[in-house]
C-alpha cells in the first residue's frame, strides 16, 4: 500500500510517502512561507523522486485539525483534489493524534497547539499502550493542572504548545524535557495514523473530507458576541417599555 500524506496543520510542513512498513520519503519545512506555495510543489517532488504518480496512492493522510483553520484547509483541500480523480479514500487524521504516534517508549505524552486567547488544543496518551488518556478539545492551559499534576508516569509535551505548558508545568515532579526541535509534527506519523484508521475501515471518500476546528472561527465568535449583545439590547427595550 503507497500512502501520501501531508502535515499543513502548524506552521511548519511535512509531506511523507509510506510503502506498507517503509518510509520512503519525508519532507519537514519550517521555511516561512505559506503552505498555498510550499505544498503541491513538496508532493510533487515526492511523488517524482519516488518514481510514483497519484495514480499509485492506495490512500491519503491529512490533517483534519485541530490546528490552524487555514494550514487545515490547505491540506484538505488539496488532498481532496488530488483524491477526487480516482475517488482514492483519504484518512482525516486527528493532529493531536499524530502528534503522539511520532513518539515510543515509557511515559505519558500531553499533545498541545497554541490555540491562541490562553488556550491549547490538547490530547494525551499513554505510550506504552497507545491508549487516549484525553480528547481533542480546546482547554485553557490551566486548566491541564489535575491532569498534569496527577499523571502516574514521566509527562512531556509536544507540539507548538508546548512551550506554554513548560512554562506552567516545568516544576511538577515528573515532567519532562522534550528539545524544542523534537516536538513538532512530522507528516510520517500522519501517514501512520492514516494506516491505522484505514485498517480499522476508517478511511472516507474524499468528498466527505471535512475539517474538524473544535473551536469556531474568529469571525464565528464576533457574529455570535454581536448577535448576542443585540439580543439583549432588545429584551431590555421590551423590560423597558419601548417597542
Amino acid at each position: 500500500m503507497n500512502i501520501l500524506a501531508v502535515d499543513t496543520a502548524g506552521k511548519t510542513l511535512g509531506v511523507a510517502l509510506l510503502q506498507d512498513d517503509r518510509l520512503k520519503y519525508e519532507c519537514y519545512l519550517d521555511g516561512g512561507m505559506t503552505h498555498s506555495e510550499t505544498l503541491m510543489p513538496l508532493v510533487d517532488h515526492c511523488l517524482k523522486l519516488c518514481g510514483l504518480t497519484c495514480a499509485d496512492i492506495d490512500l491519503f493522510g491529512v490533517n483534519a485539525g485541530p490546528g490552524s483553520f487555514t494550514g487545515l484547509r490547505i491540506g484538505l483541500a488539496a488532498v481532496k483534489g488530488l483524491a477526487f480523480p480516482r475517488e482514492t479514500l483519504c484518512a482525516p487524521v486527528s493532529t493531536l493524534e499524530a502528534l503522539a504516534a511520532a513518539h515510543t517508549g515509557e511515559g505519558t505524552v500531553l499533545c498541545a497547539l497554541d490555540a491562541r486567547r490562553s488556550q491549547v488544543y490538547s490530547a494525551a496518551f499513554d505510550l506504552a499502550t497507545h491508549t487516549r488518556l484525553l480528547d481533542d478539545d480546546a482547554r485553557a492551559v490551566a486548566d491541564l493542572a489535575e491532569f498534569v499534576e496527577n499523571c502516574k508516569k514521566p509527562l512531556f509535551f509536544v507540539g507548538d504548545g508546548a512551550s506554554l505548558c513548560y512554562n506552567k508545568y516545568s516544576n511538577v515532579p515528573g515532567v519532562l524535557c522534550v528539545p524544542p526541535e523534537l516536538r513538532g509534527g512530522r507528516a510520517a506519523a500522519v501517514a501512520l495514523v492514516a494506516k491505522q484508521m484505514a485498517e480499522r475501515g476508517e478511511a472516507v471518500l474524499p468528498e466527505a473530507l471535512l475539517p474538524d476546528y473544535h473551536r469556531l472561527s474568529q469571525a464565528e465568535r464576533e457574529r455570535a458576541e454581536r448577535l448576542a449583545a443585540e439580543a439583549a439590547a432588545r429584551n431590555t427595550d421590551t423590560e423597558n417599555g419601548k417597542d
